[in-house]
């Protein structure tokens, strides 16, 4: 049972498996961990959580090659731009995946809690919670760990990001948290990949399409994310469990 002291997350053995598989992973490069963690430590109970955003190919084609029946879990939240849904379907097909899953809110959640689809603008934590949170919640209980394209250059509030985390049910599994955006960059021109069409138009990052706008030049590159909110992170990233169900 994990325990929630103050708002953090009492220690357990499965905190300090995640900090030791952290400093293990530190000096790695993205490839390696990715074939430990998916080939070893979490074999065949692991997936990949996927936006199908600006930077998700480098990811995407990183899983790939090790294992393409790697489960792929894309939130669709009814408000992606169309670019991203048909960027989902080119790489898919393109990168031969064979496992991915489209997540989508409950039709009485919908009703029940925006039914005049403007929830984003009075509460943009409660939309997040309930087309992400929610629907990510009840899948990922069926598997030890995820991974997550998280950076540390994206923001500050990734700054100090873990190669690995635990969450108090689920470790996540950071790979390419010490890449740049060049990093990306030059990955994606070197493997031929497609980029999101957006990313030409100046979205370094790319959620929905009612809460994401362009980066200026010099912002952070999640900076076009709720814009002009006091918000920094959609809360999938967030949560903390207690005996397997979300607080």
């Amino acid at each position: 049972m994990t325990v929630l002291i103050n708002n953090l997350v009492a220690d357990t053995p499965d905190h300090e498996r995640a900090r030791q598989l952290s400093t293990k992973y530190e000096g790695w490069n993205a490839e390696s961990i990715l074939r430990d963690t998916i080939g070893q430590e979490f074999a065949g109970k692991i997936a990949l959580t996927s936006s199908f955003g600006a930077d998700a190919v480098a990811l995407l084609h990183l899983v790939a090659k090790i294992d393409r029946t790697t489960p792929v879990i894309f939130l669709d939240t009814d408000r992606h731009f169309f670019q991203t849904l048909q960027y989902r379907d080119e790489l898919v097909e393109a990168l031969g995946l064979t496992n991915l899953t489209n997540l989508r809110p409950a039709l009485e959640d919908i009703r029940a809690l925006d039914p005049k689809n403007t929830l984003f603008q009075s509460d943009p934590d409660a939309c997040c919670d309930f087309r992400k949170t929610k629907p990510l919640a009840a899948v990922t209980k069926d598997y030890a760990a995820w991974i997550s394209g998280r950076k540390r250059h994206q923001a500050a509030t990734r700054a100090n990001l873990s190669v690995v985390e635990f969450d108090g049910r689920n470790f996540k599994i950071n790979p390419l948290a010490n890449w740049t955006a060049q990093d990306v960059a030059d990955y994606i021109r070197a493997h031929n990949l497609p980029e999101h069409p957006l990313v030409a138009q100046g979205y370094p990052s790319i959620g929905c399409f009612t809460c994401t706008k362009p980066v200026e030049e010099g912002q952070d590159a999640r900076s076009g994310r709720w814009a002009g909110q006091d918000k920094t992170e959609c809360g999938i990233h967030l949560n903390v469990y207690d005996d397997g169900e979300g607080i």
